[in-house]
């Protein structure tokens, strides 16, 4: 959208403009504008830029951001994102296409079945320490909601539903073709009821009768600990809403769990790389390691004649199980054996000493006269 157009001028309110209000300005436009509708070769650009105004005037930190700063993002970017933006899925324009189709269910089902609101999927992202301790995320997302002026009834104050007197009800209307091949017979969707069997004689203006709206929704996700990738949450009754006030769909949380820089996972365990010297593993030493949880300090023993890439295992200090009681997986530590790279020259002798003891060759150790001057600060410096 033009950086000159206003997000209020676009919808038509005022500044101080209240919640529901924008979002009937944003009903209304959408139905004159959007290119299921409307015939205006610039539909699909009016209708992007009518949807932008409305994401950010629906949305109270965006609004905020934009009322002070002029941009949605605020000064640099305020670092919100909205869920869609990370996983697109079914947006605006999407919602719309299905509002325009009215609530026509095909095959054999019931009524009610047809009228009932679908399930909706989106993923989630959360770090592996948001993992381990649960936590409560924040997302926002697009969905057909209960129309707010009619409490998700269809019906306009003092308005009735009734049988459709066109296909009496059934929802279906049946035609009678003659062909060369005799009669033939067909069933379609009636287009008085648009399938449902029933009219409303004054139906809601913000939502054509059907008792949902397009919306702009924002609820708050419970992670709970130990979550790991491909779990799913079901939050009831928060996916697309019903037909005329029938139940709504679930909304389906797909999470998944962001790689970590330190850490590896394989089910309720952690694996993690940590480095000892060639002391520390030929005698045994006990070593420290920062855990998962916060501040959390992890004490490791490693064993005498500890070899390169010996596994230590430290009970409880994983993940945490789900449903588990707090009992947690492990945390398995692979050992990194470190060679030395700049001894001095009494640790050299002393290796030499050590290597003559065990019977091993190794380099006569004839240096240079640099090396002999850096042994000998070194021993004065010792």
């Amino acid at each position: 959208m033009s950086e000159n157009r206003d997000y209020y001028e676009v919808l038509g309110v005022d500044k101080d403009a209240d919640a529901r209000t924008i979002k009937r300005a944003f009903l209304k436009k959408a139905r004159t504008v959007h290119p299921d509708v409307s015939d205006d070769p610039e539909a699909e650009a009016k209708f992007k830029e009518l949807n932008e105004a409305y994401s950010v005037l629906s949305d109270e930190q965006k609004r905020a951001n934009y009322d002070r700063y002029g941009t949605a993002d605020g000064p640099g970017g305020s670092g919100y994102v909205d869920i869609n933006d990370i996983f697109g899925g079914m947006g605006m324009d999407d919602l719309f296409s299905s509002f325009f189709g009215g609530g026509a269910g095909g095959g054999a089902r019931s009524r009610r079945e047809r009228r009932r609101g679908r399930d909706m999927a989106i993923s989630l992202s959360v770090t592996l320490e948001e993992a381990a301790l649960g936590c409560k995320k924040t997302i926002s997302y697009d969905r057909l909601a209960p129309c707010e002026d009619c409490n998700g009834t269809g019906k306009a104050e003092g308005a009735t539903e009734k049988q459709c007197s066109r296909c009496h009800g059934t929802g279906y209307v049946t035609t009678v073709q003659r062909s060369f091949l005799g009669q033939v017979q067909s069933s379609s969707p009636c287009p008085d009821c648009h399938g449902e069997g029933t009219v409303i004689d004054h139906p809601c203006e913000t939502c054509d009768g059907q008792g949902r709206t397009p919306s702009h929704e924002k609820i708050d996700i419970d992670i709970p600990a130990g979550v790991s990738t491909g779990r799913q949450l079901r939050v009831s009754g928060f996916g697309e809403a019903g037909l005329r006030g029938e139940p709504s769909g679930d909304l389906i949380v797909n999470v998944r769990v962001a790689d970590h820089e330190r850490f590896k996972r394989n089910g309720d365990d952690l694996y993690l790389v940590s480095d000892v010297s060639i002391a520390q593993a030929a005698l045994g030493c006990e070593i420290e390691v920062e855990g998962i949880m916060p501040d959390e300090v992890v004490k490791v023993c490693v064993p005498a004649g500890t070899q390169y890439g010996d596994t230590v295992s430290v009970n409880n200090y994983g993940m945490p199980r789900i449903g588990g009681g707090g009992s947690r997986g492990r945390l398995i530590v692979q050992l990194r054996v470190v060679v030395p790279t700049n001894l001095s020259y009494k640790q050299r002798e002393l290796l030499r000493a050590f290597a003559d003891e065990m019977g091993d060759d190794v380099a006569s150790g004839k240096k240079s006269v640099t090396d002999r001057i850096k042994s000998a600060l070194d021993d004065i410096l010792d």
